[in-house]
C-alpha cells in the first residue's frame, strides 16, 4: 500500500514532467523518422543531391541529431524535466539517487509511452515511404556483422555516453554544457557507429519504431545494452567519485535552469527534501 501511495502521490504532484518526458521521445522520433525518409529515399529529392555516399548522409542525419537533441535539453520544458528522454539515462540517475524511485518509475513508463504513441502515427503518416528498405521504419537494427556485435557495439556507446554525461555534471566549468556534449556524441555515434548496431543507446525510441513497424525480432538487444551498460558506468563513476551525488539529473546542467517564470518549478528529486519516501 505503502508503495502505491507514493506512486500516487509522485504522479498527482509531477505529471508535468512525465508528460514532458513523454512528448520528448515522440518529437525526437518524429523528427529523426522525418528526416531519415527525406535523407535516405532514393525517390526524394535531398537524397539525391548527397548522392550515394553513405556516411554523407549519415553526417547530415547526425547534423539534425545535434540540433534535436540540443533543442530539447535547453528548452524550457526540457531544463524542467531534465530532458532524459530515455529510459537507461532515467534508471541510472535514479540509481545516482537523483530520482526518486516513484518518478523513476514515471519517467520510464512516460518515456515508452510517448515512443508507443508516436511510432504507429508516423508509419501511417510516412506511409508511402518508410517501408523502403533505405529507410526501413527507422528502426534500429544490427548491421552486417549481427547481433553479438551489435550488442557490444550498443553497450560500448551507451556506456560512453553516460561516462561523459556523469564527467560534465560533475565538473564545473562543463555542466552548463552538458547537453551539447552528449549532442555531439550523438553526433559521432550517427556518423561512424550506426553501420555495427544501429545506434539506439534508447530503449524507448526503438520500442517506438518497432511498434509502429509491427518488427521486434531485435528489440531486446536496444533494451539490454543501454540499461545495463549505462548502469554500469554510473556504478563505476560513482566509484571513481567516491559516492560524490549529482547536483541535479538536469541533462543541460544545473546552472541553466530557469530562475523566474513557468518553469521555475524544480525537478522532481530536488529542492523537495520531503519527496516520496
Amino acid at each position: 500500500m505503502a508503495l502505491v501511495a507514493s506512486l500516487q502521490s509522485a504522479l498527482r504532484r509531477h505529471w508535468p514532467y512525465y508528460l514532458t518526458e513523454a512528448l520528448g521521445v515522440a518529437v525526437f522520433l518524429a523528427c529523426t523518422s522525418v528526416s531519415s525518409v527525406l535523407i535516405h529515399h532514393p525517390d526524394l529529392p535531398l537524397r539525391a543531391w548527397l548522392g550515394e555516399s553513405e556516411l554523407l548522409r549519415r553526417g547530415v542525419l547526425a547534423g539534425v541529431v545535434v540540433l534535436v537533441v540540443a533543442g530539447l535539453t535547453y528548452s524550457p520544458w526540457g531544463q524542467r524535466s531534465g530532458a532524459h528522454i530515455n529510459p537507461a539515462v532515467t534508471l541510472a540517475f535514479w540509481h545516482l539517487g537523483s530520482l526518486r524511485g516513484a518518478d523513476a518509475f514515471w519517467y520510464v513508463l512516460a518515456q515508452c509511452a510517448g515512443g508507443v504513441a508516436a511510432g504507429p502515427l508516423l508509419s501511417r503518416a510516412l506511409q508511402r515511404w518508410y517501408p523502403h528498405p533505405d529507410v526501413n521504419f527507422n528502426l534500429t537494427v544490427p548491421g552486417p556483422a549481427g547481433a553479438g556485435v551489435a550488442l557490444l557495439a550498443e553497450a560500448a556507446i551507451s556506456a560512453g555516453l553516460m561516462w561523459v554525461l556523469l564527467y560534465a555534471l560533475h565538473t564545473e566549468r562543463l555542466r552548463r554544457f552538458a547537453g551539447w556534449l552528449v549532442a555531439a556524441l550523438l553526433a559521432l555515434y550517427v556518423t561512424f557507429e550506426a553501420p555495427l548496431s544501429g545506434m539506439s543507446l534508447n530503449p524507448a525510441r526503438s520500442l517506438g519504431a518497432a511498434v509502429g513497424a509491427g518488427r521486434y525480432e531485435h528489440l531486446w538487444i536496444y533494451w539490454l545494452a543501454p540499461i545495463a551498460a549505462m548502469w554500469l558506468a554510473a556504478v563505476l563513476f560513482q566509484r571513481v567519485y567516491q559516492g560524490a551525488p549529482l547536483a541535479c539529473a538536469v541533462l543541460a546542467g544545473c546552472a541553466t535552469r530557469p530562475e523566474h517564470g513557468p518553469y521555475a518549478t524544480e525537478p522532481p528529486r530536488f529542492p523537495d527534501p520531503a519527496g516520496d519516501q
